[in-house]
């Protein structure tokens, strides 16, 4: 039986939503095309039809969880992402939660259409917080993005050091304190809600 366009489609999708989970659990180099493509409840031979390479599955699967994660931080302002991101929540949801806490380090090895679709997620994660950074009337233009530039590099890195240690670790829940005290602490106060 031929399958539809819109069912090849809606196949392509699942695939890529498929891996975008199993690239942020286990990583770019811990999934292979065999085990990817049964999680997603196909043969491995129909791999090929939906794409070049494992490398172009990686650049579109991570563009996937990328654009997933901005659509969450898009309603938050910049203290609610720091609240939700640099949580143990978010910490242990490897599959479901940030593409670049998860796979930046994978990225940074892998060929340039990854690269480029993470820093065209980056760009876009920057902009969208950027602009909701707190900043006075006296700020100098771009203070908002070069503040979320830091604010976004420490809340990755503290859930990936976090990741790094064993998942009952008192050290692992500390660094998450820690650091989302201090990233919190470091915004300033809006003057209208100050009392």
């Amino acid at each position: 039986m031929r399958v539809t366009k819109a069912q090849a489609q809606a196949n392509r999708e699942h695939i890529v939503e498929t891996a975008s989970e199993l690239f942020r659990e286990r990583g770019f180099d811990g999934v292979g095309v065999a085990d990817l493509m049964a999680a997603a409840g196909f043969t491995h031979g129909g791999f090929y039809k939906h794409f070049g390479s494992k490398a172009d599955l990686m650049a579109e699967a991570s563009a996937c969880g990328l654009a997933k994660s901005l659509a969450g931080a898009e309603a938050l302002d910049v203290a609610g992402f720091i609240d939700v991101y640099v949580t143990r929540v978010h910490r242990d949801e490897r599959s479901s939660g940030c593409t670049m806490a998860a796979l930046c380090g994978d990225a940074a090895r892998q060929p340039d259409a990854v690269k480029a679709t993470f820093a065209e997620g980056i760009e876009r994660t920057l902009q969208t917080l950027g602009d909701k950074y707190p900043t006075g009337p006296d700020a100098a233009p771009g203070e908002g993005r070069r503040k979320m530039i830091d604010l976004l590099s420490r809340a990755a890195g503290a859930i990936i050091l976090s990741r790094a240690c064993p998942d009952d670790s008192a050290l692992a829940d500390e660094i998450l304190q820690v650091c989302r005290a201090e990233m919190l602490a470091s915004l300033p106060v809006d003057d209208e809600t100050a009392v």
